[in-house]
């Protein structure tokens, strides 16, 4: 958040003003294991990113101009660390608010001795306003988000078109924003938001959904639900103006 942002906030609520503060995400507080937290204590110097440190500059960051994949909401960890591990000749921003998730995907990584990958322990739409640059992203990445799936919670969704379009002048012209869905309403709204921007072209040759490709890795939850007779939905959107 902005300076000038905080300072409207902090002077709203001294005058009594309730102020409704956008979130991409609802805290869920979890004990740490001991291993989280010994890898959160060993990896957060050389993996951790801060928020508090503003805009960054992915050449310093990583040491390489390599192109920079930013994935919102990446839970444990497990397919962020598998994605970064098959393409070392790209970079990885995880950004997660859950503390246990962000401890145990750098255990993983740190195991698996992946390099080409930072992470967020913060709020996304924070983030992306303070620490991302206009035009440097190659990819942004939203799989399974809480779906609201309550119709009196729908507005609580992540994907509106303001943050799709706040979303847009992060990614590079070409750039893509992909996002993948197992509630079907929300596959919908998804899809809907996005159409109904100029800015961007579906990649999809129907205009609708994509197969998951192999960049996505199938987690177990997707197996089972597959297994259930589930769908998944994946949308890839690329950026054109």
């Amino acid at each position: 958040m902005s300076e000038s942002t905080q300072q409207a906030l902090a002077q709203a609520e001294s005058e009594g003003k309730y102020i409704r503060k956008v979130r991409s995400f609802v805290k869920r507080e979890g004990r740490l294991t001991k291993g989280q937290a010994a890898s959160l204590e060993k990896c957060w110097p050389s993996m951790g990113l801060e928020h508090k440190n503003g805009l960054l500059d992915f050449t310093q960051v990583f040491g390489n101009d390599n192109p920079v994949v930013l994935e919102i909401g990446f839970g444990m960890g497990k397919s962020l660390v598998e994605m970064a591990k098959k393409d070392p000749n790209s970079n990885f921003i995880g950004i997660e608010v859950h503390r246990p998730g962000v401890g145990a995907c750098l255990m993983d990584a740190d195991a698996q001795e992946v390099t080409n990958l930072r992470v967020f322990e913060h709020d996304a739409v924070e983030v992306l306003a303070d620490c991302i640059a206009d035009g440097s992203l190659a990819k942004v990445q939203l799989f399974f988000p809480d779906p609201w799936h309550k119709k009196r919670h729908h507005k609580r969704r992540i994907v509106q078109p303001e943050f799709v379009e706040s979303l847009r002048s992060k990614l590079k012209i070409g750039g893509v924003f992909h996002m993948a869905t197992d509630w079907e309403n929300y596959a919908e709204h998804m899809l809907e938001v996005m159409q109904a921007s100029e800015n961007y072209a579906n990649q999809s040759p129907s205009n609708d959904y994509m197969p998951r490709p192999d960049s996505r890795p199938l987690t177990k939850f997707e197996q089972r639900g597959h297994r259930l007779g589930h769908g998944v939905w994946d949308l890839m959107f690329e950026r054109v103006k």
